[in-house]
């Protein structure tokens, strides 16, 4: 399977035809549909279904489209970090993280090290720590920030001095808004969105000591931002780490921490003997000199 034929082959998905993607691609288009033809005799599927007007997917097709998209986006990757190295440090640094506090110790992070390597641009993915975790380990991400705990055989990591409380959000007429702090028994009997990941669930199991009942959780959400929706419409009440809510308008949803508090230590992590490009090396080099933002390297 050749990377010229993969970009073929989502040209023809992008523009729904083989007609259309030819002249996009400047090539013939008995060319390109022979070049179609090897390429579901040598993996042995079927990947179009060619219609009068337009061309779509077999399901082997969409798995195909999923996989030579990350591999190009890695080939482009790779090659772009190889021309890095002849040149005055430059290039894209990949950040994934969810929506965490900790996010806030970027900025001080990334002006520093602007003011060494002002070339070097950045692109911030923002996702659940398993689709984080994944995008790392494929080699598309450099750099994670992850809430504990990490898998140590697969990521090196620092810890952050920065942490996450977990907070009840709930809308500002809701009684809860009129305490100062929300404990187990404020929410015995009411619907509450719980984060979709099960190690961090079963964490919240335990803080409220078993009195917790599957009947009580109508929703999981990956994101506290889709759970606020839910919330908003009185759909439920969302426990969520503290994150991003303090730049979220009050008069739609409010918080309001959990007591006993309930705190989560933050990594900054990458993928364990994984070749970056000079500008992520640099980066991470420079994190480790940041002793203001970070605690300690396990």
């Amino acid at each position: 399977m050749e990377i010229r034929v993969l970009r073929y082959f989502l040209a023809v998905v992008q523009e729904e035809g083989i007609n259309k993607a030819a002249e996009v691609l400047h090539v013939t288009q008995p060319t390109l549909s022979r070049q179609l033809s090897q390429l579901e005799e040598e993996l042995g599927v079927k990947l179009f279904n060619r219609g009068a007007r337009k061309i779509t997917l077999t399901n082997e097709g969409i798995l195909l489209r999923r996989r030579a998209e990350e591999i190009l986006s890695l080939v482009d990757k790779t090659e772009q970090e190889l021309v890095e190295q002849e040149k005055e440090v430059e290039g894209r640094i990949n950040i994934g993280s969810g929506e965490l506090a900790a996010v806030q110790l970027l900025p001080e992070l990334i002006s520093s090290f602007r003011e060494k390597y002002p070339l070097v641009t950045y692109d911030l993915l923002t996702a659940n720590a398993d689709v984080v975790k994944e995008q790392m380990e494929k080699g598309l991400i450099d750099i994670g920030i992850l809430m504990e705990p990490i898998d140590k055989d697969k990521f090196d990591f620092i810890r952050l001095k920065q942490k996450e409380r977990w907070v009840v959000v709930m809308r500002p007429d809701d009684p809860l808004a009129e305490k100062e702090f929300v404990t187990a028994a404020d929410l015995k009997g009411l619907p509450l969105i719980l984060p979709r990941r099960m190690n961090v669930r079963n964490e919240l199991m335990s803080w409220f000591g078993g009195s917790l009942q599957d009947s009580q959780i109508p929703f999981t959400s990956n994101l506290s931002t889709n759970a606020a929706i839910m919330v908003q419409a009185k759909l439920g009440y969302s426990i969520s780490v503290e994150g991003s809510l303090a730049f979220w308008d009050k008069a739609q949803v409010v918080y309001r921490p959990l007591s006993p508090e309930l705190t989560a230590s933050c990594v900054l992590a990458w993928k364990k003997q994984q070749p970056f490009s000079i500008a992520a090396s640099k980066f991470l080099e420079h994190v480790k000199c940041s002793t203001s933002i970070t605690e300690y390297k396990d």
